[in-house]
């Protein structure tokens, strides 16, 4: 796809939802890295972060008042917010995207290994592998990250969602995936990604707003993605876990 279609697509979500922008922006982070860790080569790793940055593209067509709730969602709209995966699937097969780990990524970051995810309830090895892969990249920032009904997430927040991520390793996330992730982290690689538009209050998001501190990062981040340089976000900034305290 091209990639102002991408970016115009991004912005759309910028407007509608902060959070989500911000969350989008971290995935792709984490996913450079956690890609490169494993040894994936530079084309792997960008068809990688392509794929990251469009996982949530579906959420353009959930109304914001869903998306910004600051409580717990009702039964009936956490079965709208499940509807993402298929919408964003549907989206961009419609605007004609063809490569097969973005669509299978965007469809199935929701699965689980033990069949309890959606939206097509997979198991095992039915769940594409960049899909399972990145679910539990999903899960973590989903579990350290600020969001409208969680407005501060604790220092401890990185070790409480990789228990919970290890607990679950090879019954509902990646063992493989879950280790790569939990050893970054004890590395200090994942701290300034773990700041990264997450503040300890929520990004402001709702009709008129434009988040225009992640719209311009995110502009600027794409133009180097753009510009083919050797990392669409520029190289991996490795800090100490003492340099980030």
């Amino acid at each position: 796809m091209d990639r102002d279609i991408i970016e115009a697509l991004l912005r759309v979500v910028e407007v509608k939802d902060a959070c989500t922008a911000a969350h989008t922006w971290r995935v792709a982070l984490y996913t450079q890295l956690i890609s490169e860790s494993a040894g994936l080569d530079r084309d792997e790793v960008l068809r990688l972060m392509y794929a990251a940055v469009l996982h949530d593209i579906g959420k353009i067509d959930i109304p914001h008042r869903i998306l910004a709730k600051p409580g717990r969602l009702t039964a009936a709209e956490f079965k709208i917010i499940k509807t993402h995966t298929i919408l964003g699937y549907d989206r961009l097969r419609r605007m004609g995207e063809t490569d097969s780990v973005t669509l299978a990524l965007v469809r199935s970051h929701h699965e689980r290994l033990d069949g309890s995810g959606y939206p097509d309830g997979l198991s095992g090895a039915e769940i594409p592998t960049a899909a399972s892969c990145f679910a539990v990249i999903d899960t973590f920032d989903a579990m350290t990250s600020v969001r409208p009904y969680r407005p501060r997430v604790g220092h401890g927040a990185a070790e409480t969602a990789l228990a919970e991520l290890k607990a679950g390793a090879g019954t509902r996330y990646c063992p493989e995936a879950v280790e790569l992730l939990a050893a970054r982290y004890e590395c200090g690689e994942l701290d300034w990604i773990l700041s990264y538009f997450n503040d300890e209050q929520p990004v402001a998001s709702g009709s008129g707003y434009d988040a225009p501190l992640i719209a311009t990062a995110g502009r600027e981040l794409s133009q180097r993605w753009r510009r083919g340089e050797a990392s669409p976000f520029g190289p991996s900034r490795v800090v100490s876990r003492g340099d980030a305290d």
